[in-house]
């Protein structure tokens, strides 16, 4: 049930973190604020394909 992510940079497009996720219990996309050492900020990051 738990699949590999990809989080992208919502401003620089970059991707930057792999993570997992259930797909059961999180059917939706995740968006996290996390770090982006290219922006040099904390910014949103929201689940790519």
């Amino acid at each position: 049930m738990r699949d590999k992510i990809t989080l992208e940079c919502t401003e620089c497009k970059q991707r930057n973190y792999n993570t997992m996720k259930n797909k059961k219990n999180t059917p939706d996309r995740i968006e996290r604020k996390k770090y982006c050492p290219f922006c040099r900020k904390t910014t949103l990051h929201k689940e790519a394909k």
